[in-house]
């Protein structure tokens, strides 16, 4: 398992009866969380004095209740610097355990010691796209969502990165891909965090398990002739490492490199343990 352990401003106090307990910068937030199927005892004080508790309808969907939280505060993860809101379906704009993936990949652009073309597809708020340009990579930032990306764009500003060489762009990934197939561009690494369920700008419907291998097959064909690295995360329970591993494996065995998949997790305070997060596949050369 890959562990997402360097955090200061985040951590993962609790987690019991199907919610956690986070602490993100002075807040603490209870989140439900489907892999917390046990039932422990929850005696940190937390569990009783949050700022913020969303709360899972039985009829689909939510809605947060608050305590003394403000509309919008930052955290930070070493140099880079990300603005919080809580909004629907219980996010607040970062996936922690993703920082993980962001060492791993931000100590293969520097150890590059060349220029590195970065693409990021479904990229949410930017975390991956702030990681890779602040590692010296230039960064197409790409998802179907407005207010994401503007979301992505004030994160760069808050991190110092505003003038670093990243194209935002709000577009449906697949119809992207394609178009950069018959411009001819190619990149040195592809980084993918795909919805379980969405919709393009356009209402294009997305399922990830009809539809990620189909655009991991595209994708290699935007790679350069000497990529750095390609990485697939899953939030997906079907998507196990194994078959993200078969997946990229299959697909990019044209370029003489190295898969490895694993769950991803965050450290639980309380217990000592670690709180399964997903998967994600990387191939390395």
């Amino acid at each position: 398992m890959w562990i997402a352990d360097q955090w200061k401003d985040y951590e993962v106090i609790d987690c019991s009866r199907g919610e956690k307990l986070e602490r993100w910068g002075d807040y603490i937030l209870v989140r439900p969380d489907p892999q917390v199927i046990w039932d422990t005892p929850r005696a940190h004080r937390g569990w009783t004095h949050m700022n913020g508790h969303y709360h899972r309808s039985k009829k689909g969907g939510g809605e947060w209740e608050f305590f003394r939280l403000p509309e919008q505060w930052q955290i930070h993860y070493k140099d880079l610097t990300f603005n919080l809101k809580p909004f629907s379906f219980k996010h607040t704009g970062l996936f922690p355990e993703q920082a993980a993936n962001w060492d791993w990949f931000s100590e293969k652009i520097r150890s590059a010691k060349r220029p590195v073309k970065v693409l990021n597809l479904f990229a949410y708020t930017g975390g991956a796209t702030l990681a890779a340009a602040s590692a010296g990579a230039s960064v197409t930032h790409v998802d179907a969502s407005k207010g994401m990306v503007a979301w992505a764009k004030e994160n760069a500003a808050s991190s110092g990165l505003a003038d670093r060489p990243i194209r935002w762009l709000v577009d449906d990934c697949v119809k992207f891909v394609e178009r950069e197939i018959r411009r001819g561009n190619h990149y040195d690494a592809i980084i993918m965090d795909p919805p379980s369920y969405g919709r393009g700008p356009k209402g294009e419907i997305w399922k990830i398990e009809d539809a990620i291998h189909p655009l991991i097959k595209l994708c290699t064909k935007i790679l350069s002739d000497d990529p750095l690295f390609f990485l697939v995360n899953s939030y997906t329970t079907g998507l196990a490492p194994a078959v993200l591993t078969y997946m990229i494996g299959t697909e990019l065995k044209a370029w003489s490199g190295h898969v490895d998949s694993q769950e991803i997790g965050l450290p639980v305070t309380c217990s000592g343990l670690v709180l399964p997060c997903g998967a994600s596949g990387r191939w390395e050369r």
